[in-house]
């Protein structure tokens, strides 16, 4: 069973870091020689397909995952006489005054 949802977005952007750290491990083991400036372009290219890669995903999940309306929020409608910390609201105004 899943514990959270599953984001592809936030995968690839750590697949874009990931990348980027072992670009300098092999540098700093003596495997390659790596200029300072050349993982700027893996971690940008890699950020831009990760937001891509979320667009998509949201794009096919659609916004049933997202934040409910104001009124089914609390639970009642336009009309209705909320209660908070400073007590009653006024009523609602009525459309033609």
């Amino acid at each position: 069973m899943l514990r959270h949802e599953f984001r592809p977005g936030r995968l690839v952007a750590g697949a874009a870091f990931v990348l980027a750290g072992a670009v300098y491990a092999g540098d700093a083991g003596g495997h390659w020689e790596t200029p300072w400036f050349a993982v700027v372009p893996v971690v940008v290219a890699g950020l831009c397909l990760a937001a891509v890669t979320g667009l998509v995903a949201r794009a096919i999940r659609g916004h049933r995952d997202g934040k409910p309306d104001a009124s089914a929020d609390r639970g009642a409608g336009p009309g209705a006489e909320q209660s908070g910390p400073a007590g009653p609201a006024r009523p609602a105004r009525p459309a033609g005054s």
